[in-house]
């Protein structure tokens, strides 16, 4: 048994992403005694910074949101002094097809201006349709920046929502509806850029385009570039190891390259079988995707039907191919980290290449990449159900056009960062799930599609007795910021539970 892993604690947490993370650390802070394993040797899970070749890269998301003030990452990163620089970028991104760029501010009003002024442009409709949104947003976003008034909540959250009983009733309208409906609505489904900034945005939040995504969530989520989201300068992995040290500090352990193999119920305890040695503990929360659990517990049929459901959600959504590369920046380009969303032909889905997001570093993030040089990550989602059915030399053959057309993309919407490449590396949704651990590379959580079922699960709720999920597929969902809060809420769950 190593010395930093102890033979019993109150609760143990599968997985260093950031919804494990917050949940040790909520629960460190509350006084609980916490194991926190994880199977890597970094922690982030699905949102960190790994390294090759003396480099540091993004493994997926680059853009992060909870950094506004106030919010959960800046209350922490306050709290325990950890060394996270954001730099808040204006435009945050710049979309770009053939036809049209748009350079998205992270100041709503500017952006919308934007908008509206361009050729063609419906222009109070634009501005009836983005005010709806707003209030919208400011209701959702809310309970983002105040965790503490989503469920399980208090006696004195629970007044503080009487009192905004009305603005409530507002939202019940868009209850299983689509965002498409609500663009009809507004007279503005038809105008092009709108269309086309919308689906791309839909597909990094949301995980679905405007005509299938449930309107309410993808309103809120609208709202992503304008509420605390910036780029973390030295990558995300800096926060995440920064929260790793705040548990640390709080006298929980965090047990990193130690790959959990086995859960077993006995005698009202959870025993925790890793590599390092086995952990006794009452409550065992797993921050995996639900396909994790039958492998990890042994469990089936009825036992686990929840996460058997929430597994089948899953697999209607994505996983990514990646292009890692390091590169000059381009002449006539500003210092400083870049973020560009390209759509080589609007017409068709925004996937397998035809829709990239590319992400470069900048020098100010200088210990990426050599001198001069800034690191790129660039990804575009693929539909895993169709590379399940492939054998594995179809599987390779798909992803090498889908990397050709990525390729495609960037030659066509962004030839001066093609011309400043230096090397590049590519990965594939196989290449996540190697690294990640996540099941056959999933990304994203649950694609929010119209339904009510989002809404049925909102306070956190055990799978087994004492073995809880949290993450990406369960409320509030997805975005690191998501996850993070999800863990908050289900540590406080736990702690008044104990």
């Amino acid at each position: 048994m190593r010395a930093d892993l102890p033979s019993a604690t109150d609760v143990v947490v599968v997985g260093a992403g950031f919804g494990g993370l917050a949940t040790a650390l909520r629960l460190s802070e509350l006084g609980a005694r916490v194991v926190l394993c994880e199977a890597l040797d970094y922690p982030g899970g699905c949102a960190s910074t790994f390294s090759r070749g003396g480099c540091r890269f993004e493994s997926g998301a680059t853009l992060f949101s909870g950094f506004g003030r106030g919010q959960l990452f800046d209350r922490w990163v306050e709290r325990y002094g950890i060394d996270t620089t954001i730099d808040w970028l204006d435009p945050v991104v710049e979309l770009r097809t053939p036809s049209i760029r748009i350079p998205v501010s992270r100041r709503r009003e500017r952006f919308v201006a934007s908008l509206a002024s361009l050729p063609g442009a419906p222009r109070e409709s634009i501005y009836g349709f983005f005010d709806r949104q707003r209030r919208v947003a400011d209701l959702l976003w809310s309970l983002v920046d105040e965790p503490d008034l989503m469920p399980p909540f208090g006696l004195s959250a629970a007044w503080r929502h009487a009192l905004r009983a009305r603005d409530y009733l507002s939202l019940l309208p868009l209850l299983g509806i689509s965002l498409q409906s609500v663009l009809r609505r507004h007279l503005v489904s038809g105008f092009s850029p709108l269309r086309i900034y919308l689906e791309a945005l839909c597909q990094i939040t949301v995980q679905c385009p405007p005509e299938e995504a449930e309107a309410l969530l993808a309103l809120g989520a609208m709202d992503y570039y304008f509420r605390g989201t910036g780029h973390v300068r030295g990558g995300i992995g800096k926060l995440a190891e920064g929260l790793a040290d705040a548990i640390r500090s709080l006298g929980g352990a965090v047990s990193m390259a130690n790959h959990v193999t086995n859960l077993k119920r006995a005698n009202g305890r959870w025993l925790v079988s890793t590599r390092r040695g086995d952990i006794e503990s009452g409550i065992v929360v797993a921050n995996v995707l639900p396909h994790g659990l039958r492998e990890l517990t042994g469990r089936s049929g009825d036992e686990l039907k929840a996460a058997d459901d929430l597994a089948r959600r899953v697999e209607s959504g994505w996983g990514a191919c990646m292009l890692y590369r390091v590169a000059r920046r381009p002449a006539g380009v500003p210092v400083g980290p870049h973020h560009l969303q390209l759509i080589r032909d609007p017409s068709v889905p925004f996937v397998e290449g035809n829709h990239v997001f590319c992400s470069f570093s900048g020098e100010l993030d200088g210990d990426r990449a050599p001198e001069g040089y800034g690191t790129c990550t660039v990804s575009t989602h693929v539909p895993v159900s169709k590379l399940a059915r492939m054998s594995l030399r179809e599987q390779r053959a798909y992803v090498e056009t889908v990397h050709a057309s990525m390729r495609e993309t960037l030659e066509r919407l962004a030839p001066e960062w093609e011309e400043a490449v230096l090397e590049e590396m590519t990965a594939s949704p196989r290449t996540f799930q190697r690294f990640t651990k996540r099941f056959l590379g999933y990304v994203g959580g649950i694609p929010r599609r119209v339904g009510l079922a989002h809404y049925r699960a909102l306070a956190p709720r055990p799978l087994l007795s004492g073995l809880y999920l949290v993450g990406d597929t369960v409320f509030p969902g997805q975005s690191t910021l998501a996850t993070a809060i999800g863990g908050y809420k289900l540590a406080d769950h736990i702690a008044r539970r104990t």
